[in-house]
């Protein structure tokens, strides 16, 4: 056990020497072969963590300095693979997204327009329920799982935040010009309104305009 802790003791010696001489003229090198300076210091990092597991492979003396070199050329050509990947990756997806994005725009019409303004007015904790109840249509019990909350729980929050996007609703109603006298009321305020009773469906125009607006 005393061997195995000289040991230790005599790595970590000889690391920390090796990082104390080495260290600027390394961060130099790297430096003058990056353009971000936190590039750099990520670069200096991973060099000096491979020379920490295989301090007994460095080199004694001045031969250590190149050796360190050689580590951090490797360490920066993983760098720009990686970044080359992720450019990639990108251009790949902002040219997926931008044929896709249009066909799921949102609708501009006054409906749309009217919930999102008064979604944003609500808390976000209001907001969530509503959104995971009217655009993903989970259920109480599912929403339950996302928030990691009991049931109970979510149908009081669906509860008042219904309640809450419907005054916001009817308070730009009410500041708004009054509507002709005998028009029916708007049918946005039924797209997070409660579930509709067994047997008698929700009709098909909310569940759509909530897919579709709802965000």
């Amino acid at each position: 056990m005393d061997s195995i802790d000289t040991d230790n003791d005599a790595c970590r010696r000889r690391f920390e020497l090796l990082f104390d001489r080495h260290r600027r003229s390394v961060l130099g090198y790297l430096l003058r072969r990056t353009d971000d300076p936190a590039d750099a210091a990520d670069a200096l990092a991973e060099t000096f963590l491979v020379a920490w597991r295989r301090v007994d492979d460095v080199p004694d003396g001045d031969d250590a300095r190149p050796w360190l070199f050689g580590v951090a050329r490797r360490v920066l050509a993983n760098q720009r693979r990686g970044e080359r990947r992720r450019t990639v990756l990108s251009e790949r997806l902002g040219q997926e997204l931008a044929v896709q994005l249009p066909a799921v725009e949102p609708r501009t019409d006054g409906d749309s327009a009217r919930i999102r303004a008064a979604l944003r007015r609500l808390s976000r904790e209001d907001r969530e329920v509503l959104l995971l109840a009217g655009w993903e249509e989970l259920t109480p019990a599912q929403i339950a799982v996302v928030l990691g909350v009991r049931g109970v729980a979510v149908r009081s929050r669906l509860h008042r935040a219904r309640r809450r996007l419907r005054a916001e609703l009817e308070r730009e109603d009410a500041a708004a010009e009054p509507a002709s006298a005998g028009a029916s009321a708007p049918p946005d305020r039924a797209v997070f309104a409660a579930p509709a009773a067994p047997g008698r469906p929700a009709p098909q125009r909310h569940m759509d305009l909530a897919k579709e607006n709802v965000r």
